[in-house]
């Protein structure tokens, strides 16, 4: 794949002004091309040095011949939106919840997050979606700012096609916001993710209480909104992600169709195409394929859509996301790696590949020069169990 580079007036400094210096040898060292048991040193946060052999240079932590690796670089998660709202209709103060999310994602091997906040509202009915994004993304900025987070946090703005102020709610976002992805979300009925309207009725009517009636007004209303807005807010989306300097995204591409349009509005990865077709389509037009996790870890989607693994056994996989599992993401590249007989090029599925992906250039490999965000993991029977996880050299899990 090839990805341009992000804008040099993009923001890429940390979340905290905190680093450290750490040696960890005695380590089985995850490279891009190989695993090679060595040391890595870091210093004041960044990579300078990696030296081959089983020798523990004095002071260093010795790992026993456990994997070292990058830091997990993460694309799209629902994650903050459980905390912010735990349970359905509940509103949980959103900086304990920020800072909630930012350690869960610590914990499980994370170090670069991109928030996923929708943009687009819809003010009617059960299925009404209230305008959030701009108030959470500043109190994300302004706790990112007093070095509240362990890990480091851009933002993700998820374009709903299906609303009514959609437009409106993207203008309020300039390019000093780290907003690094927008996302076209259409989830119109009948298309894409919820071509089957039973896993739709499943979905809606846990999380909004809906009876059969509020369903199909639901579905109505979706519908005419897609109808009355579709094409607009799909060009204003596309334009709005070059003034904002972002990635664009496309979400449940299903056909090839769907995919030339894609291409054509400029998509740099797709998330979660939902057939074969789509997938295939994609690799043809040079866009990289994201996958959910927990499709690889319970293999299958949860929609009824194309499996995961299936695509990474024909070539079609480029990168990994936990979707609404943090914890799955390492253990989803670690399955993917025994399918593939190659761990260097499963771990670069949630390291190095999206890192690219979101043009980010100094982070996501063991390379000198590089941050120092780094993982010791151990293998236990084919399952990743963390023992360490550092961000610039400073340990945060």
């Amino acid at each position: 794949m090839n990805y341009p580079l992000r804008p040099a007036d993009m923001d890429h400094s940390d979340d905290t002004s905190v680093s450290g210096d750490l040696c960890l040898a005695n380590a089985q060292l995850v490279l891009l091309d190989q695993v090679l048991t060595g040391s890595l040193t870091i210093e004041q946060g960044v990579i300078t040095e990696i030296v081959e052999g089983d020798h523990k240079p004095s002071g260093s932590l010795d790992c026993a011949g456990d994997f070292v690796m990058p830091g997990l670089v993460e694309l799209h998660t629902d994650n903050l939106e459980r905390h912010m709202e735990p349970r359905p209709e509940v509103d949980w103060p959103h900086l304990p919840a920020l800072i909630a999310h930012d350690a869960e994602l610590a914990s499980v091997g994370i170090t670069t997050v991109f928030d996923a906040l929708r943009a687009g509202s819809i003010h009617s009915g059960k299925g009404r979606y209230i305008d959030y994004a701009r108030a959470v993304a500043d109190e994300l900025l302004a706790a990112r700012a007093q070095g509240v987070f362990k890990i480091s946090h851009f933002l993700h703005l998820r374009a709903e096609i299906c609303s009514e102020t959609l437009l409106e709610e993207l203008a309020r976002f300039t390019p000093d916001d780290r907003v690094g992805i927008v996302s076209l979300m259409d989830h119109t009925p009948g298309q894409r993710q919820f071509r089957d309207l039973t896993a739709l009725r499943t979905y809606v009517a846990k999380k909004r209480g809906m009876d059969d009636n509020d369903f199909a007004e639901h579905v109505a209303n979706l519908k005419r909104l897609q109808s009355q807005f579709g094409d607009k807010h799909e060009k204003g989306a596309v334009l709005e992600a070059k003034r904002l300097g972002a990635v664009l995204a496309s979400h449940d591409d299903t056909t090839r169709d769907h995919v030339v349009t894609s291409h054509s509005n400029g998509v740099g990865f797709a998330e979660f195409p939902t057939t074969f077709e789509a997938a295939s389509a994609c690799r043809d037009h040079g866009i990289a394929v994201m996958m959910g996790a927990p499709n690889v870890i319970r293999g299958g989607s949860h929609s009824g859509n194309v499996v995961a693994t299936e695509l990474a056994e024909a070539d079609l996989l480029d990168i990994l996301s936990s979707d609404y599992v943090p914890g799955g993401l390492l253990m989803a590249a670690f399955r993917v790696a025994e399918l593939w007989n190659d761990l260097p090029r499963a771990i670069a599925t949630v390291t190095r590949t999206p890192a690219m992906a979101a043009r980010l250039l100094d982070r996501g490999n063991l390379q000198t020069g590089l941050r120092g965000d780094v993982l010791r993991v151990k293998n236990s029977q084919g399952t990743p169990v963390l023992r360490g996880v550092w961000a610039k050299g400073a340990r945060i899990a």
